[in-house]
């Protein structure tokens, strides 16, 4: 191998340039390091020179009440304006311009929506916006902080306790976005002409209201003037994010609030509403109202502790998390309608609908077999199965060791009784298939019952087998049939009773 001689001209030259380049190379880094440093010095001290140049502070947290409200009827501090590079702006939406594009964030940016209730979902709602770039946000509730508000509100504090829940939510928006105008209102949304103010100019508003009739008087106007809408159903007595979902209110199953809210709009509009809302198909537990104390009944009516016409009394439980994801889905949604990026078909978290179909079919079959004639219908719906099967039944069999279901399959549980979520119960095919022939003396298909089987005599009262909706099937009572506990066992009689408990809860608590 030829060495190098470091003494001729060329090799001089060759080693010159790479140490001429590696020095270069070091001198542009540290130029580039510099500059970066110069330009964060310079950004920092543009910030704190934009955050002080305004000397208007928003009020602190006060205990007065009056002082809050000018004689329009309109807070102060919501004619607050301070400077705000627009560099600094696009710096902080940095994120939403990379997703929505220059056009779309422009539409945001110009955007105008209206927040009516500033409790658990309104306060996380107002905050997203802001965060999110619309510039300008009016937030409307007559409320006031409290001790038990705090487990879910988005921005108070224990300093907030006895300040309005507006003014609370502004403050929080002032120190977070300060191009944002922010218009607090200290009162109660109402249809009438101070309500129609309320709403002037507005591409969205967020009904976040736990009134049912003034939730519903604020869809309705919004409907009737062609204002988008989007509200929250219920969030208390939830726990579970996973069934928490976007629908129109005509789609919604399983939320009381939702039905009552849809039925009075059908009844004020005489058509369906087209709205969307956030729900949860969640069933709730043994959770209610916690009850008033006794004393409070012995002292008269206890509606007179509301502090407005019919608002609730009682409180409702409901955990910190759940309020804040429902915000989170409406202000996902309303961005991306305002960014032309619209949530076309909110996928709902139930897609199980094939299923439920099957499952009904299958039912209605047997049933069919049971009953030696055709019913052509059956008092549970598609729904109804949906429920059973993935909310009480957890998609599990009650045999033991209750495990998930190959071939799953419904079947009635006592033949006494019509067939309903109280007397259903889930099974493998092959377990139901042996259950109604020894519960209810039906072969399998394509064979014929036993002589014995029907060979019964005169039942008495209370033993003879009703069809799925009740009604008596002639000839055919229980003798020498086994129970549906002798069938499947003690310890499934057991899981079923449990599950029948969950029902009946259920049932209560969606009618009440």
């Amino acid at each position: 191998m030829q060495s190098v001689d470091l003494h001729s001209h060329k090799t001089q030259l060759i080693l010159t340039a790479v140490g001429t380049a590696a020095v270069t190379a070091s001198l542009i880094n540290l130029y580039n390091a510099n500059t970066r440093r110069r330009r964060r010095r310079e950004l920092e001290d543009e910030v704190h020179r934009a955050l002080s140049s305004s000397s208007t502070e928003l009020p602190k947290p006060s205990t007065s009440r009056p002082q809050q409200v000018n004689t329009a009827g309109e807070v102060d501090i919501s004619e607050v304006s301070i400077g705000y590079d627009e560099d600094l702006v696009r710096e902080q939406l940095a994120r939403n311009y990379a997703f929505f594009g220059e056009d779309g964030m422009r539409k945001v940016r110009g955007a105008s929506v209206v927040i009516v209730g500033a409790g658990g979902v309104g306060s996380w709602a107002a905050v997203m916006l802001a965060r999110s770039g619309v510039s300008s946000i009016r937030i409307i509730d007559f409320d006031y902080v409290t001790l038990s508000s705090l487990n879910r509100h988005a921005t108070a504090t224990l300093a907030d306790v006895g300040t309005p829940k507006v003014l609370c939510v502004a403050r929080a928006l002032r120190g977070i976005a300060r191009f944002v105008r922010v218009d607090p209102r200290i009162e109660l949304w109402r249809a009438g002409e101070g309500g129609a103010a309320l709403l002037e100019g507005a591409d969205w508003v967020v009904d976040a209201i736990d009134n049912i009739q003034t939730k519903v008087d604020l869809l309705k106007y919004c409907v009737q003037n062609d204002i988008k809408v989007f509200s929250s159903m219920g969030a208390g007595a939830k726990s579970d994010p996973t069934r928490v979902q976007i629908a129109d209110i005509s789609a919604t199953h399983y939320d009381p609030l939702a039905r009552s809210v849809r039925n009075r709009l059908r009844a004020a509009l005489g058509n369906p509403a087209e709205i969307p809302v956030v729900y949860s198909s969640e069933v709730p537990g043994d959770v209610a109202l916690l009850p008033l104390p006794e004393e409070e009944f012995e002292k008269g009516n206890v509606e007179e502790l509301s502090a407005l016409q019919d608002f609730r009394v009682r409180i409702l439980p409901v955990i910190g998390p759940l309020p804040a994801i429902f915000a989170l889905h409406i202000t996902s949604y309303i961005l991306c309608a305002l960014a032309d990026k619209p949530i076309e078909r909110p996928l709902p978290v139930r897609n199980r609908k094939k299923l439920y179909d099957r499952l009904w079919k299958d039912l209605l079959t047997r049933e069919e077999r049971i009953a030696g004639r055709v019913l052509g219908t059956l008092p549970l719906n598609a729904a109804d199965v949906g429920l059973l099967y993935d909310d009480f039944s957890l998609a599990r069999s009650i045999a033991p060791p209750q495990s998930s279901c190959a071939r799953p399959a419904l079947v009635r549980w006592d033949p006494r009784r019509a067939l309903s979520l109280e007397n259903c119960v889930v099974g493998e095919l092959r377990e139901v298939e042996t259950a109604v022939q020894r519960v209810f003396g039906v072969a399998p298909k394509g064979e014929d019952a036993p002589a014995d089987i029907w060979d019964v005599q005169v039942a008495r009262e209370g033993e003879t087998i009703v069809d799925a909706h009740g009604a008596l099937i002639a000839g055919r009572g229980l003798a020498g049939l086994e129970t549906a506990e002798q069938v499947w066992g003690t310890e499934a009689a057991d899981v079923a009773r449990r599950r029948f408990a969950d029902a009946r809860r259920w049932r209560e608590w969606s009618l009440s």
